[in-house]
């Protein structure tokens, strides 16, 4: 039998480290089809028993060792497995997977391209937490409270500060799951945006009501903080200036304006939108508002310059066009769109102009691809997929060398 290391995880603060209960291990069984799960301390380099730490004080843990019978890959952190490419995607060379199992979405670059900062779903906390990881999948930190439900991790351009959205304020535990007798909705929970130190300690709440505010960035600058809430009874985009500590609204359609990032040089603001037309449209819009939720079925990309003076439409393609990110050199806006399926059910990467023209697929896996980002440089791609999925609607980390077929 074969043996296969994991990647490295560690906590904050020793309150929030997981005890790996009967129960907790039990459910890990499960999950993995029945491996054994070994701790080894950083110092001692010792193995212990699952749910005992080395007295050392180091607060690093790696979970090491999987059986090869079990479902998981038998792969090295970062490694390059069969079956992670289709010879369709040109744009994609060098792909690696970087988490494995799980629930793992929004992975982000440091501005120095060297970490990652993403949320994910996994044992033992009961919704999403903010992670940190090297770009090749080790040192994988917990960096949020393991409270609450957490979303939208994002790093300032010096890497010694990170921002996050979290409920934890309310309640340890996570808000339910939204209503699904209203279809496919998104729930609009009440978080609270927050700056840490990028080991999670001294946070700093920037917003300090109980509105939606999350789907954060950092400006390249530094300054500022993008972000969408619902404080003005829309889902706006709005400006916080951490030098003066006020709050400037972005847009104010009636509908959805979210997701939205800097470019890399600090020139434009890149976002999905959503803005009912008819009547009835803006009365479900609101009604659904009234009850904390968003139907993200219809979204298209726009565009507007930093100072919020200009913006136009990018997208017209229907369906679900979310999660953009602009392209270095700001010519080309890269995105998750399912407009190519009749069904919906299939979302792919793209790349469009900026004036809409040129749209380009990307990616050909079946079911989901999403969040993409560009490294600072241009030269590497990170995003999430269900591809290489040992259970069904499992979605990784995986990142990429990203090639110009222009060139």
């Amino acid at each position: 039998m074969g043996w296969v290391k994991g990647a490295s995880l560690v906590f904050p603060n020793a309150s929030i480290m997981p005890r790996f209960s009967t129960s907790h291990r039990h459910r890990i069984l499960r999950i993995v089809h029945s491996p054994v799960i070994l701790f080894r301390s950083r110092t001692s380099r010792s193995c212990t028993k699952a749910g005992r730490f080395s007295d050392s004080g180091a607060r690093r843990i790696d979970i090491i060792l999987y059986p090869t019978m079990a479902c998981f890959p038998i792969l090295q952190t970062g490694q390059v497995a069969q079956g992670l490419h289709d010879s369709r995607e040109i744009h994609l060379r060098n792909i690696r997977q970087l988490t494995f199992g799980g629930e793992n979405a929004e992975a982000y670059f440091s501005f120095d391209g060297k970490k990652l900062i993403f949320q994910s779903t996994r044992p033992p906390f009961k919704a999403d937490q903010i992670f940190t990881m090297n770009i090749d999948g080790s040192d994988v930190r917990l960096v949020s409270t393991g409270k609450g439900r957490c979303t939208c991790g994002f790093w300032s351009p010096d890497g010694k500060k990170i921002l996050y959205s979290s409920t934890d304020w309310l309640s340890d535990e996570p808000p339910p799951s939204p209503d699904r007798s209203h279809g496919y909705v998104w729930g609009l929970f009440p978080y609270r945006l927050y700056v840490a130190n990028a080991d999670g300690s001294q946070r700093v709440a920037i917003t300090d009501d109980d509105a939606y505010n999350a789907e954060g960035s950092f400006h390249p600058k530094g300054d500022r903080i993008l972000f969408t809430t619902t404080r003005y009874g829309n889902l706006d985009l709005c400006e916080y200036n951490l030098r003066t500590r006020r709050f400037e609204r972005l847009t104010d359609e009636i509908g959805y304006n979210g997701g939205a990032f800097y470019s890399w040089d600090g020139k434009y603001i890149v976002y999905r939108a959503y803005h009912p037309k008819t009547k009835e449209e803006i009365e479900e819009f609101q009604h659904l508002l009234r009850l904390r939720l968003v139907r993200p079925s219809r979204l298209e990309l726009w565009v507007m310059t930093a100072d919020g003076k200009r913006k136009w439409q990018v997208s017209r393609l229907g369906g679900a066009n979310f999660a953009p990110f602009m392209r270095p050199g700001n010519r080309q806006i890269i995105f998750s769109s399912n407009h190519h399926d009749p069904r919906g059910r299939e979302f792919d990467l793209f790349l469009i102009n900026l004036d809409g023209t040129g749209l380009q697929r990307v990616t050909y896996t079946p079911a989901f691809d999403g969040f993409p980002m560009f490294s600072r440089d241009g030269k590497r791609l990170v995003w999430a997929s269900n591809r290489n999925a040992q259970v069904p609607g499992e979605t990784n980390i995986f990142i990429a060398d990203f090639v110009d077929t222009s060139d």
